[in-house]
């Protein structure tokens, strides 16, 4: 199969960039109208829209995938002159991914167009709840939109062959949307969707670092999370007899102490194998001074970055937690439920190898034709601990937060309610990264 040259990829992501304007309005309008997981109904609606507007001839869209998933699906293969576009050599298969939910966050970040939605939450008891896209995933989807135009151009169409997949994932926040795609049947051939099986997964994060930077590394990119729901069953009483009751309070407070030693003791230091973070994000229990509850409830979270790791310390964790109820004379054991959990991020090796050619030539050295050094890559990206990336801001603020050493405390994040990243330049490196590394994986047509 023909690839394309880097000089090749740089020069069709220069030529065929769509105009900003259009998608900078878009991203705003997303910004201003977040959903929470699952509950993605105007969101999907929106861009699948935004996709049959676009008139790509044999663009096929599958909606409500997974619930509220978005498809798009474009052959183009190299027999141009078939009847149906889908014959000849078929090429290779590259998806492209965003997401769609925003999160229960109050925006403060007062921008024109800023959210000043509140949504039932449908995942907890219908409760009203501020909403916000505070991680991203509006961005990506302009990003993706914005790629789309360029690699459905007919100039550009014209010079690949392939197959190319468009996925707008619902619920990524609740860490269940991918999964659900799957078990509806997204890449089964059984399905009504019948989406492809796709030869290389491509997706892209904004995060806390100076906009126009782009970078990744090889390996484990993002850390596992899992987070646990642990109800210890007590024997309540009044405050005034303890000794006819069984504390969960001292139950959960001893397991809480107990937890912190797995990563001082049970982890090796200093690897990417080494971690292993054991939080403690909520305890409740009872709802009087003088009376001891029947139960108390705990909501752990684990961080690690590989899978031998990530099944010790959530063994550990189950370990103390009986150790303890059993230590206290529980007559019940304590239940254990997990509720969320993400995979570790891991980047394949010889992909994230091509792609960094690519990413070097379209921004190492301050990209290609005009920004003025305004962007960066690092083939390096340091691992990150969080299982959700950071986001962007404009780099004045980055740049002051790095003089003073203050960047942890001074540029908000994802999920901060001051979240805020600038349009520009991040919105160019986001729509250049998807259409240079699709054609860094499509096929060239001789």
């Amino acid at each position: 199969m023909t690839s394309f040259s880097v000089e090749e990829i740089s020069q069709a992501v220069e030529r065929h960039r769509p105009a900003f304007a259009p998608y900078e309005e878009l991203y705003k309008h997303l910004h201003a109208h977040p959903e929470l997981s699952h509950q993605e109904f105007n969101t999907a609606k929106y861009v699948a829209n935004k996709l049959q507007q676009l008139s790509i001839p044999d663009l096929q869209i599958h909606t409500g995938i997974g619930g509220t998933g978005v498809v798009a699906v474009l052959r183009n293969n190299s027999n141009s002159n078939s009847n149906d576009g889908h014959n000849g050599p078929a090429g290779p298969t590259v998806l492209l991914r965003a997401e769609l939910d925003g999160l229960p966050v109050h925006e403060q970040t007062n921008l024109h167009y800023a959210s000043k939605q509140t949504t039932q939450d449908a995942n907890d008891d219908n409760k009203l709840k501020p909403t916000m896209h505070a991680c991203g995933h509006d961005m990506h989807m302009a990003c993706l939109l914005a790629a789309t135009e360029a690699l459905t151009s007919t100039p550009l169409r014209a010079r690949w062959h392939g197959t190319l997949v468009i996925l707008f994932q619902p619920a990524e926040e609740s860490g269940d949307g991918a999964t659900g795609m799957i078990s509806d049947g997204l890449f089964s051939p059984n399905s009504p969707h019948k989406i492809p099986i796709p030869d290389v997964f491509l997706g892209q994060h904004v995060l806390a670092a100076r906009a126009g930077t782009m970078g990744m590394k090889p390996g484990a990119q993002m850390a596992a999370s899992d987070c646990l729901k642990v109800t210890f069953h007590g024997r309540g009483g009044h405050a005034s007899m303890p000794q006819f009751t069984i504390d969960p309070i001292v139950m959960a407070s001893s397991a809480v102490v107990r937890l912190q030693t797995i990563a001082s003791r049970e982890v090796t230091s200093g690897s990417v194998e080494g971690l292993g973070v054991v939080s403690v994000g909520s305890l409740h229990a009872g709802s009087a001074p003088n009376i001891i509850p029947a139960t108390a409830e705990m909501e752990v979270n684990v961080r690690t970055a590989d899978e031998e790791t990530r099944a010790r310390v959530l063994a550990s964790v189950e370990r103390i937690v009986r150790a303890e109820s059993m230590a206290s004379g529980a007559e019940r054991e304590p239940e254990i439920r997990r509720t969320l959990s993400f995979p570790v991020t891991v980047n394949d090796g010889a992909v994230t190898e091509r792609l960094g050619v690519t990413f070097e030539r379209l921004f190492g050295d301050g990209g290609s034709g005009e920004g003025g050094g305004l962007f960066r890559f690092c083939p390096d990206w340091p691992r990150s601990n969080a299982s959700e990336d950071f986001g962007c801001l404009g780099a004045a603020v980055w740049d002051e937060a790095e003089r003073n050493g203050t960047i942890a405390k001074d540029v908000p994040v994802n999920h901060s309610p001051f979240y805020a990243p600038v349009i520009q330049p991040t919105m160019r490196v986001g729509i250049d990264a998807l259409v240079g590394a699709a054609l860094t994986f499509l096929g060239k047509r001789g």
